[in-house]
């Protein structure tokens, strides 16, 4: 493979992109900061087929477009990620697409049995032999110019993508699991995931009330300080913090004034402009509407006693299933599905749907109404059919 000198000027990223777009496939990386801002600010981009690898300075001169357009908008080349989530988001922001179709290998290697959310190294190294090093993990990727050994730590990353990703896709198709992805690469690809109104910022955070009109607060507040770290392109936690935000949703200061009485706040905010829009959000907040409320149990019913028993023993079930399979439990089912499940829930779960049940639902299901069971034979646990009464009736 043909490793580039770092790319800075747009006639070579040009002549880079036009290259790759005639390949099935390409392996992307980037590399950013984000401590000290709101959005993260990019400092990389690695890209690589099978043929060639190159990193992208970001910050040079440079036309970026042609690089942005093979990511976004050039469908008839898969873009292939390891644990893309925050590639993703950086790739979004930049053009407010996402790139499709996508791979992450991250999840491909959860259809193949080898671990929930596997390391980027952990996964180099199980197909292909040979450890990856991480000597430059904590560079500051802001700072220019870039030496030689950063940007071949960066490079390394594209390439070993590039050399994984065929593999893990024979494999896939020799178990005829490919189709397993395919929903999980579409919520990956949900560009919801990063774009959501400054209305919505409260719903992400530990409520502190079920109170309307604490609630409504908090949704004012927390929408004001969302528009607060976009425009000042600052942390959240630097305009202020979750805790402050609920301590304020639910003792309301009066006044400006109040604000230098407010733990977490400086008593600067008694009278400068982030005070005064701070007490403008306060004051014309509205209780939540009753189809605002959130569920006292999100995305699921309360459970019983026996119902968290059951539940224990769907976890216990979905262990053997996804043991048997060769598949990491996550995939199949997480623990809101099986709780559901437990409860009394037939529908809109994911474990009765398609391969999900086939290899796990319809077993979860059969326990949890009485026509499955676990046993000890010879001291190893194996699980065994209830014959109902009905069937014995047929039987007969």
């Amino acid at each position: 493979m043909h490793i580039h000198p770092l790319i800075t000027r747009s006639e070579d990223l040009a002549a880079l992109v036009d290259r790759l777009s005639k390949h099935p496939f390409v392996a992307v990386d980037t590399e950013f900061m984000r401590e000290n801002t709101y959005w993260p600010d990019l400092c990389l981009i690695q890209i690589a087929s099978p043929d060639e690898a190159a990193a992208i300075d970001p910050k040079a001169d440079m036309d970026m477009s042609p690089l942005l357009n093979l990511l976004v908008d050039t469908p008839e080349v898969l873009k292939v990620f390891h644990a893309g989530g925050q590639d993703l988001e950086i790739i979004h922001n930049l053009t407010g697409k996402m790139p499709v179709p996508l791979f992450d290998t991250q999840i491909a290697a959860m259809a193949l049995g080898l671990g929930e959310q596997v390391g980027y190294s952990n996964l180099i190294e199980s197909m292909l032999g040979h450890s990856i090093d991480k000597g430059a993990r904590f560079t500051d990727w802001s700072r220019r110019p870039l030496d030689k050994r950063q940007i071949d730590y960066a490079i390394a990353d594209v390439t070993h993508l590039a050399s994984v990703f065929p593999k893990l896709l024979n494999r896939l198709k020799k178990t005829g699991r490919g189709g397993w992805l395919d929903e999980e690469m579409e919520r990956l690809a949900d560009p919801s995931s990063f774009a959501f109104p400054a209305e919505d910022a409260w719903k992400r955070l530990k409520l502190p009330s079920r109170n309307a009109a604490i609630l409504g607060r908090l949704k004012a507040i927390a929408a004001w300080r969302e528009t607060e770290a976009r425009s000042k392109n600052l942390p959240r936690g630097r305009i202020v913090k979750d805790d402050t935000l609920g301590e304020l949703a639910s003792h309301p200061p009066k006044s400006q004034d109040d604000l230098g009485k407010v733990r977490g706040l400086s008593a600067g905010w008694r009278n400068n402009d982030i005070g005064a829009r701070l007490i403008a959000a306060v004051a014309d907040a509205r209780p939540l509407e009753p189809e605002e409320m959130p569920d006292r149990e999100p995305r699921r019913p309360g459970l019983t006693k026996e119902g968290v028993l059951v539940a224990d023993l769907l976890k216990l079930l979905l262990k053997i299933r996804a043991k048997e399979a060769g598949v990491a439990p996550r995939l199949i089912a997480r623990s809101d599905d099986l709780e559901a499940l437990a409860a009394g829930v037939r529908k809109n779960l994911r474990i009765l749907e398609g391969w999900r049940f086939e290899e796990f639902g319809s077993d979860a299901l059969d326990l949890v109404e009485g026509r499955l069971a676990f046993a000890i034979e010879n001291g190893k646990l194996k699980m065994s059919r209830i014959e109902t009464k009905s069937e014995e009736k047929v039987d007969a």
